[in-house]
């Protein structure tokens, strides 16, 4: 491709075409973009240093894309982490995101969207757990922000707490902190917990039933974000028409907000110089022995809802 003259230079990265769409029918600039992520990076970088990153990605006239390995041209200066990807029996060549710059590079190759992994690469422990709640394709934001309310109930017997923020699609997710680090496959085994209790709350309401169609119409309490699992990072725009932004949200405020207000053009003016998910997030609690113990009885959900799919099937193919 022809080199072209930048319309801007920020901290040594050039940025080109910065008055076009980001993808078709998002209705916001690359110059929208490329500004919300100068205005958050102090607060959005601390989320993605050390840690694997996936992106998603835009070109014009194409859908956005998920993008793992780190792009071809992308500067020397980038780093990169290195993981066996045994589904696809392969290397994958991850890049990390540390830097204001790295951001704006990522942001002018219209990286929209940024999900680090929950851990920095090669721990083994972490000191939080994490919730994602997912809500049926027909189901209103009140429905999630009842579903996370069961979800605070059942962690305050327990005498823990979580910072909450907006997907920046429909749902929500859930940050609990820990005092004590916990293992990978303790940290599943304690989520599986924590949102069994949640949903024995108000069945009616909230669900962890793997198998979207065994739902109902309730919200989903994901158990699996733990370890190498992804989550958006706060403050990441997400690849929608306006781009809406993962923003972090005071539990008193939740009835009074809609996910759609916070928006790359919106968000940076909403948060002057405060970062939320610092400073609302809780103090970390000791997690007791006895939900381990139970989380460990629960089946892991991938494989109890791959068994069950075989099972329907067989009873399909009887007749």
């Amino acid at each position: 491709m022809a080199w072209r003259e930048p319309d801007e230079v920020r901290d040594g990265v050039e940025l080109t075409s910065l008055d076009g769409e980001v993808f078709d029918g998002a209705g916001v600039t690359k110059r929208d973009l490329l500004d919300h992520l100068d205005a958050v990076a102090d607060r959005m970088l601390p989320g993605l240093a050390d840690r694997a990153l996936t992106v998603v990605r835009a070109r014009p006239g194409q859908a956005p894309f998920m993008q793992k390995n780190t792009p071809r041209g992308a500067p020397s200066w980038i780093p990169t982490i290195d993981v066996w990807a045994e589904a696809s029996q392969r290397t994958v060549h991850y890049p990390v995101c540390a830097d204001r710059a790295t951001l704006l590079w990522f942001g002018n190759q219209r990286a929209i969207e940024f999900h680090p992994t929950l851990v920095a690469h090669g721990r083994a422990e972490t000191d939080e757990l994490v919730v994602d709640l997912d809500p049926p394709p027909d189901g209103g934001f009140d429905r999630v922000v009842a579903a996370a309310r069961l979800v605070r109930a059942a962690l305050r017997e327990l005498a823990l707490d979580a910072v909450v923020k907006t997907s920046g699609a429909k749902g929500l997710h859930l940050v609990v902190p820990l005092s004590a680090p916990l293992g990978i496959d303790d940290a599943f085994a304690a989520t599986r917990a924590v949102c069994a209790r949640a949903a024995a709350l108000d069945p009616d309401v909230a669900t962890t039933a793997f198998i979207k169609d065994d739902r109902g119409g309730r919200v989903f309490l994901d158990p699996t974000r733990a370890g190498g699992a992804t989550l958006v990072a706060a403050y990441s725009p997400r690849a929608r028409p306006g781009l809406p932004v993962s923003f972090p949200v005071a539990w008193d405020d939740l009835d009074a907000v809609t996910p759609a207000e916070f928006t790359v053009t919106t968000a940076a003016g909403l948060l002057g110089d405060a970062d939320p998910w610092r400073t609302l997030r809780p103090g970390p609690g000791q997690l007791p022995a006895e939900i381990l113990a139970e989380g460990r009885e629960i089946p892991v959900p991938r494989v109890q809802a791959m068994h069950e799919g075989k099972r329907r099937k067989r009873e399909r193919e009887r007749g």
